[in-house]
């Protein structure tokens, strides 16, 4: 990873294991401000994280411009300067650890990974969300051959080939301009007629080029052989149906909750998104979400970092109640 190849080290070389006061399961905007607000608190703090860079989805994001105090960033950097942060107060970040389980046993929280375990006080769930798929065949076949789900991780693959991008949002738009640095055509494909992205990257989009739109469409089918090929796709108004030439997909869908470790732990909506109160408490005592995880009407770096303000200032106030 470059220029950050030193911290991934260190941080990958400290032992896995031990007792901690508050142990932080996710790597992105929430649980790195939760890590930052806790161990400034002179709380003993581990963040674990499955992913080799910190910021989580946001790591992703090849612009951030809406992050307050920050002109512009890159996802990336805006990730590690919050990595950064909270290990200058004495946080330890754990990369490219795997958690497998969570466990109340009362007086403190079990917490086995892939490489030890830990036991805490107090646990800050946020784990976020990742994308959904399309759920069509050929999708899964041609995942990492074709279909992404990342342009900032795999655009270079693509340079000078022609992609779509699927969705209508803000990373769909947001990562079609960026493949616009790489790939000679990228056609932005909506199941709708207009596009929900914000208005300002909206604008940027329609005034690139290189990007053009298939409306009212929707996905059937990824195609191809030994390799991708092409989608086979529906128009939602005529029902006509249709083959698009392309090399590469790119699925940006919406978003779903990485649940599953707090399963009996927490209460979960429809969605099955993490219910919290306004505290970021959940039904067990000393387990806290927050983050794109928690259900929330506005899904931000911004608000999920607050939400890891408030968890860590409640887990604090909580260890002190009770240990």
């Amino acid at each position: 990873m470059g220029m950050f190849d030193i911290s991934y080290a260190k941080s990958s070389a400290m032992p896995s294991g031990g007792e901690f006061d508050v142990v932080v399961i996710g790597a992105g905007p929430a649980g790195l401000a939760s890590a930052i607000y806790a161990s400034r608190a002179k709380l003993n703090v581990v963040v674990i994280d499955k992913g080799i860079v910190p910021g989580g989805q946001i790591a992703t994001t090849s612009l951030v411009e809406d992050y307050p105090g920050i002109e512009k960033i890159s996802g990336e950097g805006l990730g590690e300067s919050m990595k950064r942060a909270a290990e200058s107060f004495g946080a330890i970040i754990k990369l490219g650890e795997i958690v497998k389980s969570i466990k109340d046993n009362g007086k403190l929280k079990e917490i086995e990974t892939s490489k030890g375990k830990y036991s805490a006080k107090a646990v800050i769930f946020a784990t976020g969300a990742r994308y959904k798929k399309l759920n069509v065949p050929g999708e899964g076949k041609f995942f990492g051959k074709g279909v992404s789900f990342c342009a900032v991780c795999d655009a270079p693959f693509f340079k000078d080939k022609n992609v779509v991008v699927i969705g209508g949002g803000n990373s769909a738009v947001e990562e079609a301009i960026y493949l616009t640095k790489f790939a000679s055509r990228v056609t932005l494909m909506h199941r709708r007629d207009k596009l929900k992205a914000d208005k300002v990257i909206q604008d940027r989009a329609f005034a690139n080029s290189k990007i053009s739109y298939l409306w009212d469409s929707e996905t059937l089918e990824v195609l191809g052989n030994e390799k991708l090929m092409g989608l086979r796709i529906k128009n939602t108004k005529t029902n006509a149906i249709s083959d698009v030439q392309c090399d590469g997909v790119f699925v940006y869908v919406g978003m779903e909750p990485s649940f599953e470790l707090v399963m009996g732990l927490a209460d979960l909506d429809g969605q099955g998104y993490v219910m919290t109160n306004e505290r970021m408490e959940t039904r067990t005592k000393g387990l806290y979400a927050a983050g794109d995880v928690r259900k929330s009407p506005f899904k931000q770096a911004i608000t999920a970092s607050g939400d890891g303000a408030i968890a860590a200032h409640e887990a604090e106030k909580f260890i002190e109640a009770n240990y």
